[in-house]
Order: C-alpha cells, then sequence, then structure tokens
C-alpha cells in the first residue's frame, strides 16, 4: 500500500498486454492507491481507442512534457529507452520496462547520468526475475562469482531477431537457441530476456557479459514458461532455482510478471525524496524499508550495487 499522503501522475508508454494491464489496473483502484494517469502512448493510438479516455491518449510522444508526469513507465520496446530516455528523465522519473535496452553500456551510462544530472531516478523492474535480492547481496559482499539464467518457452511465445527461430513445428520438443552472455543475447531477443538484464544489472560485479545466458524453445510449455536460475559464489556455494509462470500460448510474457511489474511501481512510488537519485532494481520479497535519512517503512529495504543505491521490493 502506497503512503496515505502520496499521490502520483504516471504516463504510460505502450498499451500491449502489460500496458492494457497497468492502465486498466490504475483506473480500477484509482482512489485506493492514489495514482492517476497522465497520458497512455502507443504507437498506434486506434488500438487505445474506447478503453482509454481521449483526454489521456498522447498521439505524438514528444509531446509528453505538456502532460507532466511524475513517473512515465515504459512498457513497449527497448528502442524507445534508447530514443526517450533521457528525455524523460528531464521530467520525470523513468520506470524502464525493457532494461535489456541497459545492455548497450553507452545507453546504460548515459541514463545513469542523467539520472544524477536531472535529480531524478531510473527504475528496474524485476520481472520473472527469482531471488534478485539474494544476487545482489553475493555481489554486494564480492561473493558472485558466476550467474546462468536459462529460459525455456513455446516457440510462439518468442519474438527474436536475425532469423533465430526461422521455422518450427508441433512436436519438435526442446531446441536451444542461443547460449551465451547476456550482452550478446539481449539485442537477439529483446522483448523476452528483460529478467535476464534485470539479473545483470543486480550482479553488476559481472555485468552483462559476465552474466550466462540461454534461451531453449520447447513445444511442450503450452501452459507456462520456465525461468531456471543458477547462482555460484565462495567456497562452493551454489543456489539453483525453477521458476514456471503461467502463460497462455502465444504470449511473450507470463501472467506472474504482471503483478510483479504491479509491485515494482507501487515500490517506485514511494516518497523519492527519502533516497539519492540512482539506478533502482525491483523486487519482491524483502520486508523492511531503510531510508536514507535513518527511518523504517515497510515492505522495502535499501541495498547498495556500485556507487548506486538499489530498491529492492
Amino acid at each position: 500500500m502506497i503512503n496515505s499522503h502520496l499521490s502520483d501522475d504516471l504516463g504510460i508508454v505502450g498499451y500491449g498486454h502489460l500496458g492494457q494491464f497497468l492502465v486498466e489496473k490504475i483506473q480500477k483502484e484509482e482512489s485506493e492507491v492514489r495514482l492517476h494517469l497522465a497520458f497512455v502512448w502507443n504507437r498506434n493510438p486506434e488500438k487505445m481507442k474506447g478503453s482509454v479516455p481521449e483526454k489521456l491518449i498522447l498521439k505524438n510522444l514528444s509531446d509528453f512534457p505538456q502532460r507532466p508526469a511524475d513517473i512515465i513507465v515504459e512498457v513497449c520496446h527497448p528502442q524507445i529507452v534508447k530514443e526517450f530516455g533521457i528525455q524523460f528523465l528531464s521530467c520525470s522519473h523513468f520506470l524502464v520496462g525493457s532494461p535489456s535496452a541497459l545492455a548497450d553500456p553507452e545507453i546504460q551510462q548515459q541514463l545513469r547520468e542523467a539520472a544524477k544530472h536531472y535529480g531524478k531516478t531510473l527504475y528496474i523492474p524485476s520481472g520473472a526475475l527469482w531471488g534478485a535480492q539474494d544476487i545482489q547481496r553475493l555481489n554486494d559482499s564480492e561473493s558472485l562469482k558466476a550467474l546462468t539464467i536459462r529460459m525455456s518457452k513455446h516457440p510462439s511465445c518468442f519474438r527474436l531477431t536475425k532469423n533465430l527461430l526461422p521455422d518450427w513445428t508441433e512436436g519438435e520438443g526442446r531446441r536451444l537457441l542461443f547460449s551465451g552472455s547476456v550482452a550478446e543475447l539481449c539485442p537477439l531477443a529483446p522483448n523476452n530476456v528483460n529478467s535476464m538484464a534485470a539479473a545483470a544489472i543486480a550482479g553488476a560485479m559481472l555485468g552483462f557479459n559476465g552474466v550466462r545466458g540461454e534461451i531453449v524453445s520447447d513445444t511442450a510449455l503450452k501452459d507456462y514458461h520456465v525461468v531456471e536460475v543458477e547462482v555460484t559464489g565462495t567456497d562452493g556455494f551454489c543456489v539453483k532455482t525453477t521458476r514456471r509462470n503461467p502463460s497462455q500460448l502465444g504470449a511473450v510474457t507470463g501472467s506472474a510478471t504482471y503483478t510483479s511489474f504491479w509491485s515494482s511501481l507501487l515500490g517506485a512510488c514511494l516518497p523519492v525524496s527519502c533516497m539519492n537519485s540512482a539506478l533502482h532494481l525491483h523486487c519482491l520479497t524483502l520486508p523492511l524499508f531503510f531510508s536514507l535519512q535513518g527511518s523504517w517503512r515497510p515492505s522495502l529495504l535499501v541495498l547498495t550495487i556500485l556507487d548506486f543505491d538499489v530498491l529492492v521490493l
């Protein structure tokens, strides 16, 4: 629950399945969570007619400064992060729903510098990543030695570039599509591997080049996506997790990721005055929040990654 005194205006950039979920959720729970829509943009504005009030539809994304928003939430494509991220941060805090864009070190550095320069905050949701706070703890203690994430989906759920999955047939079973660094994988599957990008940010001592990612096509996975994470620390420490995320056939995003993203958004809407402008990673399970002023608030905890604050939900 957001603090009762807080009220935020949000700009939603993208009206795919996740964007529709967020817009409907905000409209339904507006009075309870004290969030309001400043604008909604989609590449095809016709898609919003009848479901988004005309006064909230932003037809030209470059006009976003005319619709002041406390936080701008991108849920469409990493290209938008690259083209508009710095502009968004010049006016608002920015929640990046496509963190695969940050695999480009130049883009990531530019956004970090913009957040500092404008006194704004760059938020990264954990999405389908499980155990992000534990990865961060290993990272912060300099005990993180290796991190591998394997994402398996029905082939209809992948949106890939460079003809990685040119053809497939029902019943063919498993096919390894890629195995390598997350830095290499993000441009090949920009819409599918945002949880891997979040892991690369959480495990900053390894980064995008050091975190290993694999994507697997599996025609047997018609009802859910599978995300497997293997974390290796010092002195033989190792943890392996397997997460099954229910999903519809052909869906890029599993159903549990929607509620995870919503939790991240609520966390981002805490008063930003209680923390430095920074890059923040949103996860799910820690019980307390310690502000930079030393006061405790429910449901959040501040940790540190590199020289930036990391907010963990």
